[in-house]
């Protein structure tokens, strides 16, 4: 069935969606958010550690009040937030179905954002399946929401900023961590957080990979080996590490599952996760009428995903005609500047560029 439907429905009730929500309803357009989690803020809610950049972004507020404040602005602008309420389909004319108390409910709003995130990526070696074998999403979860260790020593499998910032974490809730382990020939993270895991003793080991995850019901060794410049194992390198926890913090998928039923134009992009929905500046995909925001549309930083909510939402209310044209150029450009000042640094300029071909894209078939 039907249910009443806002002018705005968005699906995520994270970093991008929550700041898509306030912009638009602070534009005047009703708003409503779907998550199919039990509390809002998505990934925010794990972050302990404090951001940093420029005031703009929220330098020196760590991440869990960061979301307190996105979460606080759209209840102050009328948001309605509904939680336990999963996404189940979306067709023709852009009906979103979802489930809310074990009913069907069906949405067909004027306009839709998705702010659906992503997903953690896995790696398969043997042994990978045993209890014990953890992603870096769900030892966040573990300890900084629930306050419960994922075990007493871990070694951690990715030196990208999840790695780094979670072998921190898993420090600080009094969890061992022996090594951080690396395939690649350099530290993937900003060297901010390298630092900080190495005032902490914990070694960074480029070019290693683990070989194997030992134990019968659960993990109690790895085996960790180094790999060559063609990612061969090395013989003779094996190490034998005792640890009960290992951590997988190998990268992020868009999850783009929502955009494929809607019949978004997808590109393959590697360096933003993979396949991602072709969408305009203001973040409109090939389906006119439904927006992108956040880790769907490429996999970055949480700075990166409000500022991108903000734009979703700035564009969705221009589309009501809730937004001056004038007024709308204004805003697009400065969060634009904003979002050109994120992808400013080491990391960020190839993401610039892929979200520039995305955007290129777009504008060549007009849709």
């Amino acid at each position: 069935m039907i249910t009443d439907t806002p002018d705005i429905l968005i699906v995520g009730a994270g970093p991008a969606g929550l700041a898509a929500a306030v912009e638009a309803a602070g534009r005047g357009a009703s708003v409503r958010v779907v998550d199919e989690n039990t509390r809002p803020g998505g990934q925010l809610l794990k972050q302990t550690h404090k951001f940093f950049g420029s005031e703009r972004h929220f330098a020196g507020t760590r991440g869990v009040d960061i979301g307190a404040k996105l979460i606080q602005e759209a209840r102050e602008h009328g948001v309605d937030i509904w939680l336990e309420t999963p996404v189940v389909g979306v067709f023709d004319g852009l009906v979103v179905m979802a489930v809310k108390q074990e009913r069907l409910l069906g949405f067909r709003p004027r306009c839709t954002v998705f702010a659906t995130g992503a997903g953690e990526n896995a790696a398969a070696f043997p042994g990978w399946t045993l209890p014990g074998v953890i992603t870096a999403g769900a030892a966040q979860t573990f300890v900084n929401v629930h306050r419960v260790p994922v075990g007493e020593r871990a070694v951690v499998v990715g030196s990208g900023n999840v790695g780094l910032i979670v072998a921190y974490q898993l420090m600080q809730a009094g969890i061992d961590v022996v090594a951080i382990v690396e395939a690649l020939p350099n530290i993937g993270g900003w060297g901010v957080h390298a630092a900080k895991v190495r005032r902490l003793g914990i070694p960074i080991l480029p070019r290693h990979t683990i070989k194997e995850a030992r134990g019968d019901s659960h993990v109690d060794q790895v085996v960790i080996q180094q790999i060559d410049e063609r990612f061969r194992p090395v013989a003779g390198t094996e190490k034998l590490l005792e640890v009960d926890t290992v951590c997988l913090a190998v990268g992020m998928t868009p999850r783009t599952r929502l955009a494929e039923m809607a019949g978004c134009r997808l590109a393959n992009v590697p360096a933003l996760g993979g396949k991602v929905p072709v969408h305009s500046l203001g973040m409109e995909t090939s389906v006119t009428g439904l927006y992108v925001a956040g880790d769907v549309s490429g996999i970055e930083e949480a700075s990166t995903a409000i500022e991108e909510g903000k734009l979703a939402g700035l564009s969705a209310a221009s589309a009501l005609g809730l937004v001056e044209r004038g007024e709308y150029e204004e805003r697009l450009g400065s969060y634009i500047e904003a979002l050109n000042e994120l992808r400013s640094g080491p990391f960020g300029v190839e993401r610039r560029r892929a979200k520039d071909d995305v955007v290129r894209s777009y504008e060549q078939t007009g849709t």
